[in-house]
């Protein structure tokens, strides 16, 4: 089974994620091992203090080493092997669909959630890597964990109950963007469900959802579209149905 461990310093920000939805249910039903540990728990001092100011001066507050370290020696302890660790930082590596994929083949990951300042230098001994949720900051690492762990978790094995699902998701098909989607009523507000998906032509609806696909992820980052076609990942059919895309673009059909 695998198994996650989330250290932090605001436990109770996890009660409902964890409860809750697809994560509570992989849970529930044994998929997973998902635990959340209160870093001060892991203090020895009558105050449970987690952090401290720098060396050198400047503001704010770094997260101690100590309590960390003996949080780690427990979790290795308990499952006899190296957990990956994942250090949530502002400056990491920028978390995408690959990451996700990459990180659901493992069994044992340990996310520290970087508060304050971020955490004492001397705790990247035991990261293996460093990730962000994106170009800016928030007050603690706490909600990157919770993006890293269910992007991450609902691509193991049996969570989601339609391997279908995740094949349709965006940026699984070679990092191309969804194609957008109808459902009951066929006419609302004087908009209607594009013929084709009414036909039950599955070829033509196949073909209309990847040109679709095309023309979202075109329009939004391009720099995908041009890599697929340097990379030669794309069947003479596709070819085809990307030209289509580009000249609809081009003339503005929507």
């Amino acid at each position: 089974m695998p198994a996650f461990n989330v250290l932090t310093v605001l436990p109770g920000l996890f009660s409902g994620f964890i409860s809750e939805g697809v994560i509570g249910r992989a849970i529930s039903s044994g998929k997973i091992d998902l635990k959340i540990h209160n870093l001060r728990d892991f203090t020895t001092d009558k105050h449970r203090i987690v952090d401290d100011v720098p060396y050198g001066g400047g503001p704010g507050m770094v997260l101690k080493p100590e309590p960390i370290f003996r949080a780690y020696e427990k979790i290795l302890k308990q499952r006899k092997k190296k957990p990956h660790v994942i250090l949530t930082e502002p400056w990491g590596e920028t978390f995408t669909q690959r990451k996700a994929v990459e990180l659901s083949k493992k069994d044992n990951i340990l996310i520290i959630c970087g508060r304050y300042e971020g955490v004492d230098e001397r705790v990247k001994s035991i990261v293996d890597e460093e990730i962000s949720i994106g170009d800016y900051v928030l007050t603690g690492g706490e909600i990157p964990a919770m993006v890293i762990l269910d992007a991450t978790i609902r691509l193991i094995p049996k969570v989601l109950g339609s391997k279908d699902s995740l094949k349709a998701d965006s940026f699984m098909d070679r990092g191309l963007m969804g194609y957008p989607n109808y459902t009951r009523a066929a006419e609302f507000k004087g908009m209607k469900v594009p013929e084709v998906l009414l036909s039950g032509n599955h070829q033509k609806i196949k073909e209309w959802r990847k040109l679709k696909s095309f023309e979202k992820t075109y329009r939004k980052n391009p720099k995908i579209i041009k890599r697929l076609i340097k990379e030669g990942k794309l069947s003479e059919k596709e070819k085809h149905l990307l030209e289509i895309a580009l000249n609809n673009i081009r003339n503005k059909i929507k």
